[in-house]
């Protein structure tokens, strides 16, 4: 088994449905949908993660998250600042949101020499995806990778989701288009672009898995990010982007992964009452212990 990490971005506030959502609880004991994913991570091999976050929520984090992993896996935080940039750029006057996703990632670059899934804090993802990323990288796989979920097994009952479809061919991810407003209705499932979809579409999910080399392009791009809309306030550097860039460009291929399991997630605040069930019926199913992390 060879070493592998898992990168869990933590550090957005959660605008639509207000607050920290990470911290929130949805199993029986307090655990939250990181709890879940860390604990598939370790059913699955990984022997580390990274946590993304804000400075000013460390103590938080760890009382509510972290403490409870100690001796289960190695933990380490990186801090995603507004004002961490590359030497020559200024954080425009006005701006209240970190970068995005690309710099997230970047900033756990002195964390990070070994393969390494990245993932989203508020959502779940299911033990099988987990399995398949590190399943891919411990039989030799040495290219990038991205968990591909199918697209109505990631809809939200209560409004419309932004979803990454993705066009497939070979078993390579050729691009993936952001998608905003995506929703169930009575004559199929609708979205801010005018194209026929029937829910067995390829999506991601933002669970991708990388190789270091991912900083080495990171660092680049984010300058060439910065130099072109580095003065914009609500501008952001966003890892779909840069992958559709590395592919479009030749510089790296992207292998896709699949999980069967159905994502869930907590978008909209009534969305919490729904991932509890979820979560219930899986404790049920006994795929989850009642605590997951007993001290």
């Amino acid at each position: 088994m060879n070493n592998m990490t898992l990168l869990v971005m933590a550090a957005g506030m959660g605008s639509r449905y207000g607050g920290l959502k990470q911290l929130d609880p949805v199993g029986p004991n307090g655990e939250t949908i990181i709890d879940y994913s860390v604990f598939d991570a370790i059913e699955a091999g990984f022997n580390k993660v990274v946590f993304i976050i804000r400075r000013e929520f460390v103590n938080e984090f760890k009382a509510k998250i972290t403490d409870k992993y100690a001796g289960k896996i190695q933990v380490q935080f990186a801090f995603q600042e507004i004002h961490d940039l590359p030497d020559g750029f200024n954080c425009p006057e006005g701006r209240e949101k970190p970068w995005g996703t690309g710099q997230a990632i970047l900033s756990a670059a002195t964390l990070i020499q070994e393969p390494f899934a990245a993932i989203n804090g508020d959502d779940f993802y299911s033990r099988e995806s987990f399995k398949v990323v590190a399943d891919y990288y411990n039989n030799g796989g040495n290219e990038f990778s991205m968990v591909a979920f199918r697209l109505n097994n990631t809809l939200s009952i209560f409004g419309g989701v932004t979803r990454g479809l993705c066009t497939v061919n070979d078993g390579k991810l050729e691009i993936v288009v952001e998608t905003d407003n995506l929703q169930q209705t009575d004559e199929g499932i609708s979205s801010d672009r005018d194209i026929p979809l029937d829910g067995s579409e390829l999506v991601s999910m933002n669970m991708w898995g990388f190789t270091p080399i991912l900083f080495d392009y990171l660092r680049h791009m984010f300058v060439d990010f910065l130099k072109e809309r580095g003065t914009e306030l609500k501008s952001e550097f966003l890892i779909p982007t840069v992958i559709n860039d590395l592919i479009q460009n030749g510089r790296e291929q992207v292998q896709v992964l699949h999980s069967s399991s159905s994502w869930f997630g907590v978008t909209y605040k009534e969305d919490k009452a729904y991932v509890v069930d979820e979560i219930k019926k899986l404790i049920d199913q006994g795929v989850y212990p009642p605590r997951l992390f007993e001290n």
